[in-house]
């Protein structure tokens, strides 16, 4: 199921562009995220960094750019998401296959030390509350005291903010960058669907469960990622970057907790 650096290569760029339609500033998030991983990992020669939902490597491939010693482990569930980054950004990253909240996921990692710190974007608004309080509590074990959480993602505002004026303006500056003039995720995998060189990867997709779309109708508001995030044993959370409803939430925790299973 081997793909040629060419194809790899023209379906991350379409990925890249497709993805500006679901993250305001998708690349300012992607910069935020590094900064934060750069000063909490400052004097480590070698942070061990976990990305969550990792795609195709997008955020990877921006971490190890900046910060050339990390090393980076990179977990999805999409096995065609997977080959273009293993083939893509092969330096990037050791790709994980496997599914986030899943029995055994944190086994999976193979981790040989404690995280500095895990980071994601858009990737985990698709987990249900318990899912997600179970997956914080697991992060919170794995990071060593002072390690950090950075997920980067689109978080509305609850019922005590004015949600909706937030998700206006996000939606907004989209429009003056122009985003929604560039295919949408389903387009891109439509498109996908008629290379061959894809065909066996896409098969293999189809025989997993279905497939997370880009629904928003679950999504938590901030409140309750922050509030879920102490109750899994981080010492302090909240946003160090926002513009609408996307998000940069970092969590941090100080105190040593005992380890649990995946």
């Amino acid at each position: 199921m081997g793909l040629s650096l060419a194809t790899a290569q023209r379906w991350v760029e379409r990925w890249e562009l497709q993805q500006q339609r679901y993250a305001v500033d998708r690349e300012e998030r992607f910069t935020v995220i590094a900064d934060v991983v750069e000063h909490v990992t400052a004097g480590t020669p070698r942070p061990l960094v976990v990305d969550l939902g990792c795609g195709p490597g997008s955020l990877a491939a921006r971490l190890v750019r900046r910060l050339p010693g990390a090393q980076v482990v990179a977990v999805d569930r999409d096995p065609l998401l997977l080959e273009l980054g293993r083939t893509h950004h092969p330096d990037a990253a050791r790709y994980v296959d496997a599914e986030i909240g899943a029995p055994g996921w944190t086994w999976a990692l193979d981790l040989d030390r404690p995280l500095d710190a895990a980071v994601s974007t858009t990737a985990l608004h698709y987990l249900d509350r318990d899912t997600l309080l179970r997956v914080y509590r697991q992060l919170a074990t794995l990071l060593r005291p002072g390690g950090v959480l950075v997920n980067g993602d689109h978080l509305p505002q609850d019922d005590t903010g004015p949600a909706r004026i937030a998700a206006h303006v996000g939606r907004c500056r989209a429009d003056r960058q122009r985003v929604f003039a560039q295919e949408d995720w389903g387009s891109w995998w439509t498109a996908v669907a008629d290379d061959p060189e894809m065909a066996d990867l896409l098969a293999e997709r189809r025989c997993r469960t279905a497939p997370r779309g880009t629904g928003r109708s679950a999504e938590l508001p901030l409140s309750t990622h922050l509030s879920l995030l102490r109750q899994a044993g981080f010492d302090t959370a909240g946003p160090v970057w926002q513009y609408g409803d996307s998000c940069v939430v970092v969590a941090v925790r100080y105190r040593a907790l005992s380890s649990g299973s995946g």
